[in-house]
Parts: C-alpha cells; sequence; structure tokens
C-alpha cells in the first residue's frame, strides 16, 4: 500500500489518499472503510445516451466519484472490494444522493474522508504501508492429491495455489499408474510453488501433511532441483520445514501454527505473534485463570486497576460489518481479552444481573 496523501486536522477529521498494490492491501482498505465515510475514485458509471436519430442507447463511462458509504462487500476469496453509496458532487453523469457502487481495485488510487480517525485506523495505514509489514511465511498443506498453497502474513491467510490431482490406487502386481500420477502431483506442486513463493521475502516455508505424503514430496523436491540445477531451490533449502498436520485442507493451517515446534521456528516471524499471544491466553485460562479473562466489563475493570499486560481485540470490534468467512477465536469470547500482570479473583465473581430483572 502507498501514501500519496495525507491531511487530518488537529480534530482528527480530514483525508488520506491511498494506493493498494496487492491482494493484502484490499483487506487492509477493507477495514479503513466505515458506513459513513466519504470515499473518492474512479468508476464505470453506466449511462444513457440519445442518438441523433432519437434512438436511445446505453454506455459505460469512467468518471470519478465521492460517495457516502453505506454497505462495504468484501470477497476474503478473490479479493475483490465492492463500496455502494450515495453521490455527493454531482457531475454529469450522476445526479446528487444517486446510488452507485465503487469497486476498488490494486493499483487504482482512492481517497478516503472521515469526520474522526482514531488512533486504530491510523495504525492499520502505517502497518498497511510498512514494506516490512508482508508476507514472511509460506506453506503447503497437502494429503495425496490435493495440496494448498498460501502465504501467511500479519493481516491475513492468502491462498495462492490450489493443486488437485487425481491418483489412482495402487494395484496388485504393479504400481505404475499410481507412481506417474504423484509424480504428476508433485511436479505441479513444486511449480506452484516457484511461481507463488518470493524466497526474498519468505523465511520459512511449511510443508505439512497426514503420513509421509510430506516426506515424499520433499524428497522428490530436492532431486528435481539437483537434477535441472535450481539455484533457487537449493539456496532456499534450509528454509523448508516438515510439519505434521492432520488434513491436506487449508483449515489445518491453524493447527500447524499452534505447533511448540513450529512457533519456536517461527519466532522471528511476524505471523507468529498473533497465534503465540492466542495460545499465551488460552494456556493462562486453563492454568491461572484469574489472571485471564474475556468479555467488555471483565476487560475494563482489569485495565481500570492497571492489571492488563496483553489486550487481545478482535477486528470486528472496529467494524460496522462482519465478513462472515473470517471468524476468530476472540469473536467468540465477545471480542475482547486480556492476560493480566498480576490475578484478580474478584473478577471471576458473576456480574449482579438484578438491574436486567426490572420492567
Amino acid at each position: 500500500m502507498k501514501l500519496l496523501h495525507k491531511d487530518i486536522e488537529k480534530d482528527n477529521a480530514g483525508q488520506v489518499t491511498l494506493m493498494p498494490e496487492e491482494a493484502e492491501d484490499m483487506w487492509h482498505t477493507y477495514n479503513l472503510l466505515q458506513v459513513g465515510d466519504s470515499l473518492r475514485a474512479s468508476t464505470i458509471r453506466k449511462v444513457q445516451t440519445e442518438k441523433a436519430t432519437g434512438s436511445v442507447g446505453s454506455a459505460r463511462v469512467r468518471t470519478t466519484l465521492t460517495v457516502c458509504v453505506k454497505t462495504i462487500d468484501f470477497d476474503t476469496q478473490a479479493c475483490q472490494l465492492r463500496v455502494k453509496g450515495t453521490n455527493l458532487e454531482e457531475n454529469q453523469y450522476v445526479k446528487m444522493g444517486a446510488y452507485h457502487t465503487i469497486e476498488l481495485e490494486p493499483n487504482r488510487k482512492f481517497t478516503l474522508a472521515k469526520k474522526v480517525w482514531d488512533s486504530v485506523v491510523l495504525d492499520r495505514i502505517e502497518q498497511a504501508c510498512d514494506a516490512a509489514q508482508k508476507a514472511d511465511v509460506a506453506a503447503v498443506v497437502m494429503q495425496e492429491g490435493l495440496a494448498n498453497v498460501v502465504l501467511v502474513t500479519p493481516a491475513m491467510t492468502l491462498l495462492r495455489a490450489k493443486v488437485e490431482v487425481t491418483i489412482p490406487r495402487k494395484r496388485k502386481g504393479s504400481c505404475t499408474q499410481h507412481e506417474k500420477a504423484l509424480e504428476r502431483f508433485y511436479e505441479a506442486v513444486m511449480q506452484a510453488i516457484l511461481s507463488h513463493v518470493d524466497f526474498g521475502v519468505v523465511k520459512c516455508v511449511l510443508v505439512a501433511s497426514p503420513g509421509f505424503v510430506k516426506d515424499q514430496f520433499i524428497s522428490y523436491l530436492y532431486r528435481e532441483a539437483v537434477r535441472h540445477d535450481n539455484k533457487v531451490l537449493l539456496k532456499n533449502r534450509p528454509k523448508f520445514i516438515l510439519v505434521h498436520s492432520s488434513s491436506g485442507h487449508k483449515y489445518s493451517l491453524k493447527e500447524i501454527l499452534s505447533d511448540p515446534t513450529v512457533t519456536s521456528r517461527l519466532s522471528d516471524t511476524k505471523a507468529a505473534a498473533e497465534v503465540r499471544s492466542l495460545e499465551e491466553f488460552y494456556k493462562m485460562l486453563q492454568h491461572e485463570p484469574d489472571r485471564a479473562f474475556y468479555g467488555l466489563a471483565h476487560v475494563e475493570k482489569a485495565a481500570e486497576a492497571l492489571a492488563v499486560d496483553t489486550l487481545l481485540i478482535s477486528d470486528v470490534l472496529f467494524r460496522h460489518q462482519e465478513v462472515a468467512t473470517r471468524r476468530e477465536q476472540l469473536t467468540q469470547m465477545s471480542g475482547v481479552a486480556a492476560i493480566l500482570r498480576f490475578p484478580m479473583a474478584d473478577l471471576s465473581e458473576p456480574e449482579d444481573d438484578s438491574s436486567s430483572d426490572d420492567d
């Protein structure tokens, strides 16, 4: 993400102009947008045209509109962002107050104005525009015939390739078809890694599977790298880490990143930070429950007592909408949790609900 212009007043009102450059930037943009904001961007509008003969037709024209944001729709898989709102500045194609949907996309700038820019939103802009805040972990989650190649960033998990190859069962006396299909599968996975993993940024590549699929694939990968003198794979061989997973589906990534042997190897990567904090919270909840609390009321009381050591907040709290496909464990805990510096046993006592009984 590039910050092209920033103009925020002392009362925290103002606007910024940004240029998203890649898929993850669209996720950041989604989190910056809120209902009631003003969004200005280039867009396509379908307009009616009248020819000299009197016949009426339609044409698609490009124009720049400023809309008051009403609804925001983000497709996490396609990284497509559609913002619907009412036009704030009349032009030759669109009347004041008319509805229009702007599709934001990479490499097309936009200007976002807010009545109040809070610290959370400003921090997100800083994070999005920091060149160091990129995907430094890649993962290949696989099983026989299925592999998902993903990049893990501090903000989200990006699916870069899904490889599916039908693997025939072994037959008595002949394994030829089975072995040929496996070789095609391994070759496709290797090419996906070469196409989608930037070894200049990525510090490690997790290769995970049930059984010995990961071991057989890595043997194939190294053998082919030597045979073709693939300097990229040979140079980055130490970055590959073999891990057990229960399946080759993308959802297995969560268990992989929570594995203690993996988190120790990923200690210097950004992707592991959130996982470590969440794991530490659950461990504290189990062994020292008086130092782990969730829910706004409990966390506020702990904050008033200056007891909060680590604060965990779900992105959902900063939005007016939720993305159904992005559900974190924190969301199940009312969106906020805290690890305390010292025990507060009195917080564990039930809240007095007597006031809610009054009608």
